[in-house]
């Protein structure tokens, strides 16, 4: 059979066409050059089919004689980007100026495609002024950095929609962290935190629930936070994975009441040898690991008694921070091993966090929180696409989760 039968008409088109020219002798290695063949193809075939519009605009062919009043009023040029580089094309106009190309509008000066190109650069934390440089190098043509900011700007209408979309009413964890960017505010530079919510759906994907940006927390903003995934439609959360954050139990108590609060074991333990000297980090540090990695709630409270007498004489503040979170930090001992190396540690969202920070760690200072909000969205946005499997061991989780939360999935 032909090889060609099995194409639609657009294939035989484009085959046919490739054939023509790859048979007339054409020098193939000057396609891709700067003023090529695949930039002429794309003038004329933008310019074609501007034709055939304004010949439907009209109502006759170009050629056809006719009695109307309007008629074509000759060509103005036009610079477009394109996949190509620029191009100049001639864009016809008619008399009554009433001619609105569908291909190529008004004021328009780029094909579709590129601004997907500018979000991509800004995504991955490239200045305006780069994108610009890059712009230049790949179309050869000078876009105003109002231009890129613009199209950025464009992005918040997703930002709003992202952050107010429905959530699942169960997620069976929920993991929070935070990173602290500096933002211009009132003439001032100061820290703010932004907070990001990773969700483990029913299923076993993750998701980014919610972003958050504030310079102080407390179970006030807590409380705001956690209605509102409420009332996007997340009526329950099984275990709530997060680092020692201010108010954030009190919170959760308030909402989500009947929600497991795991503290971060990893954060507890780089809090208590915050403090440490040096000589002392490794041996002191091999004491904590019998606390965390006991088989039961039981040994690992003697393991605690252990240490403490062996270290609070020199450190009294470990054992002590360690005996104020207890209860949120042993929640993962009541689980098989399986699921503790999912909930007790904040890696998961952690992971998300070094890669938000790659993209901003260019940007010394933002100009205000929405900046925040585009570059981060950005990258989010980026980084779920590849969210498409269910995390490691979540069918053995699943199955202790539905007997231990019995009716609450």
């Amino acid at each position: 059979m032909n090889k060609k039968n099995n194409l639609n008409s657009n294939d035989i088109a484009i085959s046919e066409a490739i054939d023509l020219l790859t048979s007339k002798g054409v020098d193939l290695s000057t396609m891709l050059s700067e003023g090529g063949l695949l930039k002429q193809l794309t003038k004329r075939l933008v310019e074609k089919a501007l034709e055939s519009e304004m010949d439907d605009h009209l109502g006759y062919t170009k050629y056809t004689r006719t009695d109307t009043d309007n008629a074509r009023n000759g060509v103005s040029s036009k610079n477009l980007i394109t996949d190509n580089g620029l191009i100049t094309i001639d864009v016809p106009r008619d008399r009554d100026a009433k001619f609105e190309p569908a291909l190529i509008p008004k004021r328009q000066t780029r094909i579709d495609g590129l601004d997907q190109k500018i979000l991509s650069l800004y995504a991955k934390g490239m200045s305006l002024s780069d994108i610009r440089i890059q712009l230049e190098e790949l179309y050869g043509a000078d876009i105003s950095e109002s231009l890129i900011s613009k199209i950025t700007d464009d992005v918040m209408d997703d930002v709003k929609a992202w952050q107010s979309r429905a959530l699942e009413s169960v997620y069976p964890i929920v993991f929070f962290d935070c990173l602290v960017l500096k933002v211009r505010h009132e003439k001032r530079i100061i820290n703010k935190a932004v907070y990001v919510a990773l969700g483990i759906d029913i299923s076993g994907k993750k998701d980014i629930l919610g972003l958050w940006i504030s310079e102080n927390e407390g179970a006030k903003f807590w409380l705001g936070n956690l209605t509102e995934m409420r009332n996007r439609g997340m009526q329950d959360m099984l275990i709530a994975c997060t680092d020692n954050l201010t108010g954030m139990s009190d919170a959760i108590s308030a909402v989500y009441p009947k929600t497991e609060h795991q503290l971060c074991i990893v954060h507890q333990i780089r809090n208590s040898l915050k403090y440490v000297s040096y000589k002392d980090r490794k041996k002191l540090a091999q004491d904590l690991k019998p606390i965390y990695t006991a088989s039961t709630e039981e040994e690992a409270h003697l393991a605690l008694e252990s240490f403490d007498l062996k270290w609070s004489k020199q450190y009294p503040q470990i054992a002590k921070s360690w005996y104020a979170n207890w209860d949120n930090l042993m929640i993962f001992l009541g689980y098989p091993e399986e699921i503790r190396r999912v909930i007790y540690t904040t890696n998961a969202v952690e992971s998300v966090n070094s890669q938000l920070r790659k993209v901003t760690k260019n940007k010394r200072v933002f100009p205000n929180d929405e900046s925040v909000f585009k570059i981060l969205y950005l990258t989010i946005d980026y980084i779920t696409r590849k969210w498409t499997m269910p995390i490691r061991d979540w069918n053995v989780a699943m199955a202790h989760f539905m007997i231990k939360f019995d009716g609450r999935i």
